[in-house]
């Protein structure tokens, strides 16, 4: 299935960095890419899915 995302946007944290991925938006779904390969594929998720991955990386949930 193919999503028209709209306002891709990475990090300003990148830099000018390429080894990034790029964050966009649709309704009710956010994808993410790479940067180097855009054409590679999309991860969709939904937004509430999203939120909640952003709120558990802000907790520091990942560490090891």
């Amino acid at each position: 299935m193919t999503y028209a995302l709209a306002s891709w946007h990475k990090s300003t944290y990148s830099g000018h960095n390429t080894g990034c991925v790029e964050v966009g938006s649709a309704s009710g779904l956010v994808g993410v890419r790479d940067t180097k390969d855009r054409d590679g594929g999309t991860l969709a998720v939904s937004r509430g899915a999203w939120a909640r991955f952003l709120a558990a990386v802000k907790a520091d949930h990942f560490r090891s």
